[in-house]
């Protein structure tokens, strides 16, 4: 059988040459087999590897949140450079996310995926280290720039590994994790800031870059990413290996069959440029400006929970226990998402909770009592951590594989950019608007997000990666 017959059987649309005939031929084949698989404890067993780096991640960009107002004391720092120095994660975060998707697209998810814990790790042991502003900036620049690796690759992997009926709500589920880490920031601090200051919250929020930076290497490559950038013989070792650790659990039944997968063929490379070409020039735009508007209004007012609170006349420890009392409606908010993006819709869940979120901004913006600003608060945080976990299962689906990072990541560099203006906005703003101009302000970032969302997005829901691609 040619080359131009076997890529027709496995589903393929055109064959301008051989080669890359033959090689879509091998994706059709790997999509239609990794689709099929019954979902076991490996691929959980996977996911659990991806969601650990993820919480031990978000209790390390969370700690800021609790310990602004204490670090903003030991520097003497004005709102502006302590806006500024929360920016500072951000920026690293814009810089990993940029880079690490276009090396993730071209050396590989895994290799990316271990890289970024170094710089995690080293981050948050020189940001307990740190005894001036100046080093703590540089530090928390150093733990943004890890972060912002991960997240891309991390969401690729994930969207690669799961069938379509199950992607979307364990990617929900995978960013369900940072509330929780978030929450267990928080406790970790309420506990060690009666004993000790910030400098030992960040040297044991360190700890747990050495036990993720190991058990990562049990993560395999991406048999899709293998497979689009022509690695054939690893491509099918590493199916096989999947498949036969998937058999294992079944007690040896056989696998079911696999159904043919439609993968567009096209006779120039996918590069960066594909992302603002063809079908994927409206899909980067209405990413880029989600990711925007949706992580300005987001990081803008969630860094500045703890120290507005304490504006407000509470104490460290108890504005530390009301930010962790109403970011447990972040729970429930991303199982509800995970549940929603599947039952009613990627596109449909965004927009609900990003209006959600604005409405519940503002009110919080206005709480003239303490019952409304629990109220308030954890409706916000109800609908902006629903936000994060519909984003994250929508935006991987809308790229090929073969720029799928590089999109990914892209896209959650400009989200950086948002966060990383937002935090200091506010702290310029906050003495002239006051919390109700702030998040109002927020509220509206979160309108233009929906916005985007509703005007220019497509439904991904139930559909293959490989579909969503044509």
């Amino acid at each position: 059988m040619s080359a131009l017959d076997a890529s027709h059987d496995a589903g393929v649309l055109a064959t301008p040459t051989a080669a890359r005939a033959a090689e879509a031929a091998q994706a059709a084949n790997i999509a239609a087999r990794l689709e099929r698989l019954p979902l076991t404890s490996y691929q959980k067993g996977i996911f659990a590897i991806i969601a650990t780096a993820w919480f031990f991640d978000s209790m390390d960009l969370g700690a800021l949140t609790f310990v602004l107002g204490s670090i903003k004391q030991t520097f003497q720092l004005s709102t502006a450079e302590a806006g500024l120095l929360s920016s500072m994660s951000f920026f690293g975060m814009f810089l990993g996310a940029a880079s690490a998707g276009v090396l993730a697209d071209k050396f590989g998810r895994s290799k990316v995926f271990q890289v970024s814990m170094i710089f995690w790790g080293l981050g948050s042991l020189f940001c307990g280290l740190s005894t001036t502003a100046t080093m703590l900036g540089a530090s928390r620049f150093l733990l943004g720039f890890g972060m912002g690796m991960e997240f891309p690759v991390a969401q690729s992997m994930v969207s690669e590994i799961m069938p379509a009926e199950k992607r979307g709500r364990y990617i929900a589920f995978l960013e369900g994790f940072w509330p929780i880490g978030f929450i267990a920031s928080g406790l970790l601090i309420y506990f060690v800031l009666q004993v000790s200051d910030w400098h030992t919250v960040f040297l044991l929020q360190a700890i747990p870059a050495v036990f993720v930076l190991v058990i990562r290497r049990f993560v395999p490559e991406s048999p899709r990413w293998l497979a689009a950038h022509g690695h054939s013989d690893r491509a099918e070792q590493v199916m096989q290996e999947i498949e036969n650790k998937v058999k294992a659990r079944l007690d040896g039944k056989p696998l079911p069959p696999a159904v043919p997968q439609m993968v567009l063929v096209s006779s120039e490379k996918a590069t960066i440029g594909t992302l603002f070409s063809g079908i994927y020039a409206k899909r980067t735009t209405m990413l880029w400006g989600l990711w925007f508007f949706a992580l300005l209004g987001f990081y803008g007012l969630t860094t500045w929970l703890g120290a507005l609170l304490q504006a407000k006349g509470f104490p460290v420890t108890k504005s530390v226990f009301y930010t962790i009392m109403i970011s447990l409606a972040g729970i429930p908010g991303f199982l509800f998402s995970a549940w929603l993006v599947e039952a009613w819709g990627r596109k449909g869940t965004l927009v609900l909770n990003l209006l959600g979120g604005a409405t519940a901004s503002y009110f919080y913006g206005h709480a003239v009592d303490q019952t409304q600003l629990v109220v308030a608060g954890l409706c916000m945080q109800f609908f902006l951590f629903g936000m994060w976990s519909a984003l994250y299962a929508y935006t991987p689906e809308l790229y090929p594989t073969a720029v799928r990072a590089t999109g990914t990541g892209f896209a959650s560099a400009i989200g950086r950019i948002g966060s990383l203006i937002g935090p200091y906005v506010i702290g310029v703003i906050l003495p002239a608007a006051g919390q109700g101009g702030v998040f109002a302000l927020g509220a509206g970032a979160f309108v233009i997000a929906a916005l985007s969302v509703l005007l220019l997005g497509e439904e991904t829901k139930g559909r293959t990666l490989e579909s969503i691609s044509h």
